[in-house]
Parts: structure tokens; C-alpha cells; sequence
């Protein structure tokens, strides 16, 4: 499963974990997010995203650390 950054604030979005905060199942692809998914964050949209290869925050669930 590959994860997305968001480019604005460093928000990584893990398809393991999802977004249960707001309505996310864990297991759902970036992909299969709703078109009207924003950022938990900072609220930008999905074009805001790219995918990220390896990660070395983790899934950290809070942005910036």
C-alpha cells in the first residue's frame, strides 16, 4: 500500500491506517479516497498530494514533527 504526502504540511496519508477521524476505513487506497477527502490537517485537497516511496516519519498522524 503506498503512501501520499501532502505538500502543504507534511501530512502523510497511510492507506493502513486510513482516516477513521473522518469516516476512513483502514485498508482504503488513496485511490478510493472521496473526491472531496481534504487533508485532516491543513485541509487541502487530493491534488495536493504525492506519493511517497519510503518514509522516514512513519505514519505519523500530525504532520510536521
Amino acid at each position: 500500500m503506498k503512501k501520499y504526502r501532502c505538500v502543504v504540511c507534511d501530512y502523510i496519508y497511510d492507506p493502513a491506517l486510513g482516516d477513521p477521524d473522518n469516516g476512513i476505513v483502514a485498508g482504503t487506497e488513496f485511490e478510493d479516497l472521496p473526491d472531496d477527502w481534504l487533508c485532516p490537517v491543513c485541509f487541502a485537497d487530493k491534488d495536493d498530494f504525492e506519493p511517497v516511496e519510503d518514509c522516514d516519519k512513519g505514519s505519523v498522524k500530525g504532520g510536521r514533527q
